[in-house]
């Protein structure tokens, strides 16, 4: 069932249990994105914005500490993106063994953030935060601004990824 689906049925979207949907489907659609995405999102801001600040106390260069930033964001994005999608998994198919879910968890993400993570982490991201590095005098708030400009390009990559695996009925019945 896509997002729109399930609002229009008055049903909250899969993941968004904790919270009433907003009635208007534009609403209750920015809702979804915004619960599904703002728990990793702070924390691999958290983790890039420490592990770059300590690089970056050893007196790293600029590039190494925007690798390093990169590296710990996608750890801590993807440790609570993984909990997320595990538990939506859990819900849509009941009685399943666990190794059964996490293969299925491990296909989703990769399937939902591959394509935008390589192209993200190889490309886009390491190369932003360096510019930021250059240009924002404080590393804390130059690794954020570069992670906001990076996370654009990351994000209509990733969304447009799940929406197809939504559309395909790759996610289950309930996603």
């Amino acid at each position: 069932m896509s997002t729109l689906e399930a609002v229009r049925e008055d049903r909250a979207p899969a993941g968004s249990e904790t919270a009433a949907a907003p009635r208007h489907p534009r609403l209750a659609a920015l809702w979804f994105w915004i619960k599904r995405y703002a728990p990793p999102e702070i924390s691999g801001t958290l983790t890039m914005v420490a592990a770059g600040l300590l690089v970056s106390e050893a007196a790293a260069p600029a590039v190494v500490v925007a690798i390093v930033g990169s590296i710990a964001e996608s750890v801590g994005f993807y440790a609570v993106a993984g909990i997320a999608v595990w538990r939506e998994q859990r819900r849509n198919l009941p009685g399943r063994g666990r190794v059964r879910i996490l293969l299925r968890v491990l296909g989703l993400l990769v399937v939902e953030f591959g394509p935008a993570e390589l192209i993200d982490t190889l490309l886009i991201r390491p190369g932003l935060l360096t510019v930021a590095l250059f240009v924002v005098p404080h590393t804390g708030l130059a690794l954020i601004a570069g992670k906001v400009v990076a996370d654009v390009a990351f994000y209509v990559l990733a969304a447009t990824a799940f929406r197809v695996s939504e559309k395909t009925g790759i996610r289950g019945a309930s996603a």
